[in-house]
């Protein structure tokens, strides 16, 4: 039986109080088989709360297998909890772990100690968030057909991804040359990660304008030394940050997934049949990016009188077709309007506007507009007044409900984004 659980903790060490939940609840007969991101959110707080009571949540969802029976299972998370130190205190007072049933398969189940699937789901943010990164198309037995990710859709407030760059080139448009080694890299990664990166991107080739293509080899060999460190970082983290692979290459992704990783991201948009191939024997999650040219040509842009919004919608409906056909899961594919690629800096911007609209279509949305050229007409090249400029768009696509944005600068965009939803939802 499939069951999803949520596990939360908002009092103490955190990390360790969720670590040990996870391990504490597989000592029982449940075998967790996914976790999702975690994602932080303001407490939940009853008016006049003492402000002890302010501390922020992390949240995560745990997709597990059991023979066990709901009621039972609810057993031992009542014991698991006690055991962390979870008192019967006040409701919304902090706990070191909190534990709910959310899902169980495709059942209801309406008992005096239990409700599922869980009341509350289709309005937390702080839940949807990270059951939509597991299984953002599943439908639960209370949504009238409607989707995880269109529950999401209705909500005013969004907990997005955070999805880190790392150019491996000498030549990439803002920071090429500064990561060409391991050595050169683990600082800005571990900034990074302290900072709650969900996902770190790396990339071997420029495909900035004018970029000069690379073999397969050189970027192989420029990739490979950072994906393995980062392999290992992770798997000697239960929380580690999960790792992406930025390339159009089929033979680079593959040697990738093989070494570990778990998101190709395609700049290439999913269309070669053997990337299409691979996409379905592997079991990873791609990334789709809309593009006319590799690398970017600035004279070959969308025409001028179009609708850009409508032209990239009807490429992503049409490879949706296409990636059914192939029998792809559409649950592991996320689509990238690709600002710049193709695109005025005046698209670029309507796109930003509507990108959020894309996910109407079932399917996840990255945007990457970090740094890019189309904030010319109204930034300098400086890099921090670069930064400064992609935050302010990056929370107007969180409004949106875009699910991953991609930015160079992550502790600058975590923390904007800790104050910008502290008004969001921190009240009941």
């Amino acid at each position: 039986m499939s069951v999803y659980l949520g596990l939360g903790s908002n009092l103490g060490n955190r990390h360790e109080n969720l670590a040990l939940a996870l391990a504490q609840l597989q000592e029982h007969e449940l075998k967790v088989k996914r976790i999702s991101p975690i994602v932080e959110s303001p407490a939940l707080l009853p008016e006049n709360s003492p402000p002890e009571w302010d501390s922020p949540f992390l949240n995560l969802v745990a997709e597990c297998e059991t023979d066990a029976t709901a009621e039972t299972i609810k057993d031992w998370i009542d014991e698991i909890e006690k055991a962390l130190g979870r008192s019967s205190g006040p409701r919304w007072s902090p706990r070191p772990v909190d534990i709910d049933i959310l899902l169980w398969k495709n059942s209801k189940i309406q008992t005096k100690k239990l409700s599922i699937p869980h009341k509350d789901i289709q309005n937390r943010n702080f839940v949807l968030t990270p059951l939509i990164a597991l299984s953002p198309r599943l439908k639960t037995p209370n949504s009238t057909g409607e989707s995880l990710l269109d529950w999401s859709m209705k909500l005013s407030d969004h907990i997005p991804l955070w999805m880190g760059i790392v150019n491996v080139t000498p030549d990439s448009f803002s920071d090429g040359g500064n990561f060409i080694n391991w050595e050169s890299t683990k600082s800005h990664i571990q900034e990074m990660i302290d900072a709650g990166v969900h996902i770190i991107d790396v990339g071997g080739e420029s495909t900035r304008p004018k970029a000069t293509p690379v073999t397969l080899e050189t970027e192989w060999k420029r990739v490979a030394p950072i994906l393995e460190e980062l392999i290992d970082i992770r798997e000697n983290s239960l929380f580690g940050p999960m790792i992406s692979i930025d390339t159009y290459r089929v033979s680079t992704a593959k040697k990738a997934l093989q070494l570990g990783v778990d998101i190709v991201n395609d700049v290439s948009g999913l269309r070669s049949p053997e990337m299409i191939d691979l996409a379905g024997e592997s079991g990873a999650e791609f990334i789709a990016m809309h593009q006319l040219t590799l690398p970017v040509d600035p004279q070959k842009t969308l025409p001028h009188d179009c609708c850009p919004f409508n032209v990239v919608e009807r490429w992503l409906l049409e490879s949706i077709e296409l990636w059914d056909k192939a029998g792809l899961d559409l649950n592991r594919l996320l689509f990238d309007p690709g600002i710049g690629f193709g695109k005025t800096a005046t698209q670029s911007r309507e796109l930003l506007t509507r990108a959020g609209e894309f996910r109407a279509h079932g399917i996840r949305v990255v945007v990457g507009h970090s740094r890019k050229s189309f904030l010319s007409a109204t930034v300098d090249n400086d890099i921090t007044n670069r930064d400064l400029a992609t935050t302010g768009i990056s929370m107007k696509l969180c409004a949106q409900g875009v699910d991953i944005i991609r930015v160079h600068n992550v502790p600058m965009h975590t923390a904007t984004y800790r104050g910008w939803s502290l008004t969001k939802n921190a009240k009941l």
